[in-house]
């Protein structure tokens, strides 16, 4: 696929994957508009943090996801969309869970009523792993039960479902990206990986929630690839596609690997408030890669322990204003 000249929408641009995707689209030439939520401070999150070049070259669409003329207005014109708009904190969603069904739900549906009203040729929509649930086997392949156990989770899988029944009832060419658990510079400090860090720069004991549970973890540039490969691959419209790695690790053992990279003694303390509900801790993630090999000719280029070292490097050389062990919804 030729990326210049074409015109590419990327919801969900000011995020973690998304800042990423974004500088990735650009550095292949494509035209790109970003949509980010409206906010009286002019802050475009991580786009923020980007070069003033790539800054320079995108087009900024403000609005609300949940505002269907805003997104409609947004698609118009565009030849693809990236879609990774949503609420993704798990545990602000055992607070405001509605707030999770109109952002995660209804902004989907506006997104793909407005690509059915444009002809868009593509759209890449964002899953997440979280949606399988504690794994019933590994590693998880994309017909796994689809069983989510938090409300976030559930938001996913229902737009999920509603992205495939477009594709389904009227033929609207998506596909679908399932990235298991994504690290990398930039990621925020309510995710695991950097707040393991950050808290065992400033301190030997780290606060932290349930440490037996085990996850898929791949670095933020292969994860960029699955996004750009989902694009340029015709044979990925219509079909769900895993992103990970095919390995797990327990948290436990995460912290004990990053602090021996660190040269750094840790002693792990509870704190209830950053447990899951029981029932909705999810125990096990593996994925299971195989169809994104076949498909997309994607696997894995960052081993584990080279992510760890690249993000240990990027956060020791920025001066993060915070508390270290401070809990982040």
């Amino acid at each position: 696929m030729h990326w210049q000249g074409k015109k590419f929408l990327i919801t969900g641009a000011g995020g973690f994957i998304g800042s990423h995707l974004t500088e990735e689209v650009v550095r292949l030439g494509a035209n790109t508009r970003i949509f980010l939520r409206y906010n009286s401070r002019d802050d475009k999150g991580l786009i923020g943090k980007l070069p003033k070049s790539i800054q320079d070259s995108l087009e900024v669409f403000v609005g609300d996801i949940k505002d269907p003329e805003a997104v409609r207005k947004s698609v118009k014109g565009c030849d693809m969309v990236f879609h990774l708009a949503a609420l993704i904190a798990i545990p602000y969603s055992y607070v405001n869970p509605f707030d999770f069904v109109q952002t995660n739900v209804l902004g989907t549906a506006n997104i793909l009523n407005a690509c059915l009203d444009n002809n868009i040729s593509k759209i890449v929509h964002t899953s997440t792993s979280e949606v399988y649930g504690t794994a019933r086997y590994v590693p998880i392949d994309e017909e796994h039960p689809i069983q989510p156990q938090s409300p976030y989770s559930a938001s996913k899988a229902s737009a999920d479902v509603l992205a495939k029944s477009y594709f389904c009832s009227f033929g609207l060419p998506i596909s679908i990206i399932r990235p298991f658990n994504t690290f990398g510079p930039r990621q925020s400090f309510r995710a695991i990986i950097p707040t393991i860090i950050f808290q065992a720069l400033k301190k030997d004991k780290i606060k932290l929630g349930s440490v037996k549970p085990t996850r898929d973890f791949n670095y933020i540039d292969d994860t960029v690839e699955g996004f750009i490969l989902m694009a340029e691959k015709e044979k990925s419209i219509g079909e769900v596609i895993n992103i990970g790695s095919g390995k797990e690790i327990t948290i436990e053992d995460l912290v004990y690997n990053i602090a021996k990279m660190m040269n750094k003694k840790i002693e792990i303390i509870k704190e209830e408030t950053r447990v899951r509900p029981e029932k909705s801790e999810v125990f096990r993630l593996c994925g299971n890669n195989k169809k994104a090999k076949e498909i997309l000719n994607w696997s894995p280029k960052v081993s584990l322990a080279e992510g760890l070292k690249k993000t240990i490097e990027w956060i020791k050389s920025n001066d993060f204003k915070r508390k270290p062990d401070k809990y982040i919804l």
